[in-house]
């Protein structure tokens, strides 16, 4: 028996084209190598550029979750007030990290599904000043987007607050502008929209987010130190830590590819997708966790159909076996469903045969569906986009 390729269809890693790999795979040559210190130049400003970032762009290797820390640890500092927005699992873990740095933390929490306000934002900062704001753009664990872009024009009458924005799960698929949203500190990382191999964390950081660097003298940390990376962003053959020499290849690539796409297309063609594979979903008996009004352009939560016997971990097992490997759900929705990316570089080929997987599988494990019906929709979905 041929065995069946198999799409990687989680929230991230995401699925990495050729051009992006032949990038990773080129023979590796010293970071002070003239050609090399240009690319990592050239990655740096265009990142800078394309986020309209009007301070500082850092690439380090890293996973995002170091990003989330970097951001924390070059801002704020201990027994400093700093309000968690959180709307889900992923914003959580923000909690943890402010405790471990001495952080006084206080939680806005949505319920599972919904999102933190700005209206509950407004209210928050109303009675206590914070040194920092922190907000998921894509909570990962629910499929939600936050209303990042409202939120920062709450934090525009609060000068004084740090905004930062964990946007693992949405740069690059999700609409981001530093100034316009008035955000000053926005982390992501390689492996979700952009559409890499996992390695690399990229940080912004506004002129009022390095001033507040400034006020903090020397910090604890060391690697993740905003003042130990200026100079190598600056000028890449100065040395700090060993660059991913080819990560920053396949990032060089990936930003390429943004830019003949065109950042405007590509957060618009996140959102047909994301609502044409939701309308396919849902033709089957599927439903999307997350409300419609915070459905998130990257990923998706799917419920299984009510009343169907499905037996989780038996589901994504098969259909995984069918070509297509998703992840299980997080906290409250686990063994409710499945989460799905559908973010990157992917392209119509990638959908149909994710949606075809999902098909064959509800067959396979008992739950009655009529084969073609969510690719019908989802066929009919991208012609008409």
């Amino acid at each position: 028996m041929i065995k069946t390729s198999k799409l990687v269809m989680i929230p991230g890693p995401t699925p990495v084209v050729r051009s992006i790999q032949e990038q990773m795979a080129r023979e590796t040559v010293a970071f002070g190598d003239a050609a090399f210190v240009k690319d990592f130049s050239d990655v740096v400003a265009d990142l800078g550029a394309m986020w309209r970032c009007g301070g500082e762009t850092f690439v380090v290797a890293g996973s995002g979750t170091m990003g989330m820390e970097m951001a924390l640890a070059n801002t704020t500092r201990r027994g400093d007030d700093i309000l968690v927005c959180s709307n889900g699992y992923f914003g959580d873990r923000f909690i943890d990290m402010c405790e471990r740095k001495g952080l006084n933390v206080e939680l806005l929490s949505a319920e599972w599904g919904s999102s933190v306000t700005p209206a509950m934002v407004e209210l928050a900062l109303s009675s206590k000043r914070f040194s920092a704001v922190t907000v998921t753009h894509v909570e990962t664990s629910t499929g939600v987007e936050a209303p990042v872009a409202a939120i920062g024009e709450v934090l525009k009458k609060h000068p004084g607050t740090i905004y930062i924005v964990d946007g693992v799960a949405a740069s690059g698929g999700a609409e981001q502008y530093m100034d316009t949203m008035g955000i000053d500190v926005l982390l992501t990382c390689s492996q979700k929209a952009f559409g890499v191999a996992p390695g690399l964390t990229m940080v912004w950081a506004s002129e009022k987010a390095m001033d507040r660097r400034k006020t903090l003298g020397a910090i604890p940390e060391s690697y993740i130190d905003f003042d130990k990376w200026l100079p190598v962003m600056h000028d890449p053959s100065k040395y700090w830590g060993t660059p991913a020499i080819n990560l920053v290849w396949a990032l060089k690539e990936s930003i390429r590819i943004m830019k003949e796409e065109g950042l405007a297309e590509r957060y618009a063609r996140h959102r047909r997708q994301a609502a044409v594979v939701a309308s396919a979903m849902e033709a089957i008996g599927f439903s999307v966790a997350a409300q419609p009004q915070y459905r998130a352009p990257t990923l998706s939560v799917f419920f299984y159909p009510e009343g169907a016997r499905i037996d989780d971990a038996k589901f994504r097992a098969v259909l995984a076996d069918e070509g297509a490997q998703t992840a299980g759900c997080l906290g409250a929705f686990a063994g409710k469903g499945f989460r799905m990316g559908h973010m990157g570089n992917i392209d119509k080929h990638t959908l149909v045969s994710a949606v075809a997987a999902i098909e064959r599988t509800c067959v396979k494990c008992g739950h009655r569906v009529e084969l073609g019906r969510a690719l019908g929709v989802l066929q009919q979905g991208l012609i008409d986009e």
